[in-house]
């Protein structure tokens, strides 16, 4: 299953190799001849800028690329594209980029889910508890998005669809008190994981941030060392905005890994890239459709193929 998924009636996009080409590389003989001009090298840089991978990476991409050009070890066009998913793979693997789940030695093991609203976090628990199930585990999740009566409701479709247990509150309930419930009963009935849902928030509300601290400090108290994973959902066609969204989130609880959503094919996803560089936390999963199957581990060769395309 790809990454970069398209929708059925898509019109196709020019992939960010096929850009480069177009603007930088109109003539390979250009690279045969000692490298890619000064000129060729704005225009890439241009064009990484606007597939959101940021200022810091960009530079760094196309840094390396010019060094590789001057030494003569990209002659060919084949060669360049190598060159640049191959640097797109160093920086998704640089600092903290281990994707590989927590393992807990007790039961249960707590993941807590956070992110703004309409990124697709309850969608990404049904995906999740679905793919746990499927590997024999017991799921339990908590509806700590006590402010809308369709989240709580919306969860618990999940959780009968993916046949994980379900812990929730009445509307307006304390978020804090129903993920300390959620925690507790998933101690007391043995079930091998517990997801936590919370409310959709603004990163830029910081009473709702608080609140998400507190939600955070009450797993703890009912279980030392939970929430074992904090994750942060974030939509991969909303650009930059990613990245200030995520530097919120993480100034306010310790995030272990990214899920990023709604990536489709419309040659952006170096919004990837760009976030993982501004927090230093990996991407552990991307959502690549609507069905409890559309969930892809990450791979970060993979990915860097997908992501420069043909």
């Amino acid at each position: 299953m790809a990454f970069l998924s398209k929708k059925q009636g898509d019109v196709p996009k020019r992939s960010l190799w096929q850009r480069i080409k177009d603007v930088a590389l109109t003539d390979v003989t250009v690279i045969a001849r000692g490298g890619v001009d000064k000129g060729s090298l704005e225009q890439v840089e241009e064009i990484l800028l606007e597939a959101d991978f940021g200022v810091p990476v960009t530079l760094r991409l196309v840094d390396e690329i010019s060094r590789q050009a001057a030494r003569g070890q990209l002659k060919t066009s084949d060669e360049f594209k190598a060159a640049l998913s191959k640097g797109v793979e160093n920086a998704l693997r640089a600092g903290n980029a281990d994707v590989t789940p927590v393992v807990t030695t007790t039961k249960p093991l707590v993941m807590l889910i956070v992110g703004v609203n309409g990124a697709g976090k309850t969608t990404f628990i049904g995906k999740i508890a679905s793919a746990l199930h499927g590997e024999g585990k017991t799921v339990l999740v908590g509806a700590a998005d006590t402010f809308r009566a369709g989240a709580i409701d919306q969860l618990r479709v999940w959780a009968e669809r993916t046949g994980a247990e379900f812990v929730g509150a009445p509307p307006g309930t304390d978020p804090a008190s129903v993920a300390f419930n959620a925690v507790d009963a998933g101690i007391e009935r043995g079930v091998d994981v517990v997801i936590v849902d919370t409310a959709g928030r603004l990163h830029t509300s910081g009473s709702l941030m608080e609140e998400l601290r507190k939600i955070n400090r009450v797993i703890g108290k009912r279980l030392p060392g939970a929430p074992h994973e904090t994750l942060l959902v974030l939509d991969g066609t909303i650009g930059q905005n990613a990245v200030s969204q995520a530097r919120t989130f993480a100034e306010a609880v310790p995030l272990t890994g990214l899920v990023i959503t709604k990536l489709d094919g419309t040659a952006r996803g170096g919004v990837v890239v760009a976030v993982h560089e501004a927090i230093d936390v990996p991407v552990k999963f991307v959502g690549v459709g609507e069905k409890a199957t559309d969930l892809v581990q990450f791979d970060a060769a993979r990915f860097s193929r997908e992501v420069v395309g043909d």
